[in-house]
């Protein structure tokens, strides 16, 4: 079957297992695994159900919540999160909430990753990251941090509506 694709609007062949065209497959493949983007983690919380925001500390820190209870949040600069060769405290830290201090153990523990964790954050479900350094993580990785952050915060029946409606298939 010969259409139009979404992916480089070409006239192609959609005649194959998936319905798709292949160039558009290899675009969505591609947005999967390119580096996460600061606005990405907006946009990845917003999408999740029930979510509201708001800016209690000012308009670029945004704080993410799933009823009532937060799952994102990007911090002012405290005195717990400094540059370790100047002192001088971090502008850039956001909050990710988890559902264990196992899971917190591992996203820290991974070199891999940008997470941390401050003694402030000692015995609380939450990793922390610099906006700056986000780009360290693919937009997959950042999308399942953000699900789960949400899924550790919300009620236990929107967890599990959620989890029903994206169930792999």
């Amino acid at each position: 079957m010969l259409t139009i694709c979404r992916a480089d609007h070409q006239l192609r062949d959609f005649s194959n297992d998936t319905g798709r065209c292949a160039v558009y497959d290899e675009d969505v493949a591609h947005q999967k695994t390119r580096p996460a983007r600061i606005e990405d983690v907006h946009e990845l919380a917003l999408a999740m159900p029930h979510v509201t925001v708001d800016y209690p500390d000012g308009a670029d820190n945004a704080a993410y919540r799933v009823g009532g209870k937060l799952f994102i949040v990007f911090r002012t600069p405290r005195p717990d999160a400094v540059d370790p060769d100047t002192g001088e405290r971090y502008d850039d830290v956001i909050v990710f909430w988890v559902a264990s201090e196992n899971d917190k153990d591992a996203l820290v523990r991974d070199e891999s990753t940008p997470f941390f964790t401050t003694p402030h954050f000692d015995g609380h479900k939450s990793v922390l990251a610099r906006g700056s350094q986000i780009h360290e993580l693919t937009l997959d990785e950042l999308t399942e941090v953000i699900q789960d952050a949400w899924l550790c915060r919300a009620s236990a029946r929107r967890a599990r509506e959620w989890l029903a409606a994206h169930a792999p298939s």
